[in-house]
């Protein structure tokens, strides 16, 4: 028998019973692997797993509000996959390479932590994934920055907000979110003890999120009512009965006020919905709120400094200056009044 043919194992045989050393040192090999991959693992793509794994955490907030029980994040089942794809596509109306990513980032996290993640939980995901990437409609999300609401598209929300306790809070969550320049995490993060009613308006605090550190804007009154942060806040505070804890609490379907703040996805969603009752166009998102306040701001003449200051861009965020160099487009265009 030639060296070679002994490596050919005999097709015949038992599953090999390894002793208790070794497992050990086939275990310790298995570690060592793991972290080799993770050390030559691209930084970016590291990245990406950590806001997957963000995005999973969120999305099992948002179960929990709506069926009163908290999973654990380990809970990586055919269920909870196809569910995460369904939210990621209507909740966050993300694209679908954006998911699929999404379901890769979330699989491999999982995975690192000593979750055994099932072929036909990455297979269902995948397939109820599938329908999506045939629409031109899904495949063109994520294709360019979030749109700036206006003041005009502001009227027409509040003119098509509910009469109704909810209807109250939406259109405070959505004018609070505009005059803050506000991210909807710091939205959610809103206490009532920290927005303070003063003669000129309101001192708001906004607390810190992911790491982003803390700053307190003003708020002034509006000159439309309907549209005014100001007189917005005061009626929801005062028909909540709220001066203290989150500043924007869910409301069921009877009208009953939780006790819990919204999460972000519930303030984005909030926004959204607000939007397609007034009929607008185009998609609003929660960052168009906040997009919207800087373009507004700067085209009423606001300094870029005080602008940052209520948004809390720092000096050199490409973001911010995309939206002011938008904002300016056509002030003192150099092709306006030039002998032509």
């Amino acid at each position: 028998m030639s060296d070679s043919a002994e490596l050919v194992p005999h097709q015949g045989a038992a599953p090999a019973v390894y002793d208790p050393a070794t497992l050990a040192v086939l275990a310790a090999m298995e570690q060592v692997a793991e972290e080799h991959l993770d050390a030559i693992r691209p930084h970016n793509t590291k990245r990406g797993y950590a806001n997957d794994w963000a995005l999973w955490a969120e999305f099992h907030d948002w179960l929990a509000e709506r069926n009163g029980h908290q999973l654990p994040l380990t809970a990586v089942t055919k269920g909870t996959l196809v569910g995460f794809v369904t939210w990621l596509d209507v909740i966050k109306l993300a694209a679908p390479n954006s998911i699929d990513r999404r379901i890769t980032g979330v699989t491999v996290t999982a995975r690192a932590q000593g979750v055994e993640v099932p072929k036909q939980a990455t297979e269902a995901a995948r397939q109820a994934l599938k329908p999506m990437k045939a629409d031109p409609e899904r495949l063109a999300r994520g294709r360019g920055k979030a749109a700036a609401v206006t003041p005009e598209q502001l009227q027409r929300m509040h003119a098509a907000a509910p009469a109704s306790l909810a209807g109250i809070r939406d259109r405070a969550l959505w004018l609070m979110a505009f005059a803050i320049a506000g991210r909807s995490a710091e939205v959610a993060a809103l206490r009532a003890d920290g927005i303070t009613h003063v003669s000129q308006g309101l001192d708001v605090h906004v607390p810190s999120v992911k790491g982003r550190p803390a700053r307190d804007v003003v708020v002034a009154y509006g000159k439309n009512p309907d549209t005014c942060p100001v007189r917005a806040w005061l009626t929801w505070r005062a028909a909540a009965g709220i001066t203290a804890g989150p500043a924007f609490l869910p409301i069921s379907v009877h009208g009953a006020l939780g006790s819990d703040g919204l999460s972000p996805s519930a303030c984005r969603e909030i926004i959204a919905r607000s939007a397609e009752r007034a009929g607008i166009a185009v998609r609003l998102t929660g960052h168009s709120m906040r997009a919207g306040f800087i373009t507004v701001s700067r085209k009423a003449g606001k300094r870029e400094e005080k602008i940052r200051a209520q948004s809390g861009h720092a000096a050199n965020s490409p973001v911010f200056w995309g939206y002011i160099q938008e904002a300016d487009r056509w002030a003192d265009a150099a092709s306006d009044d030039i002998g032509i």
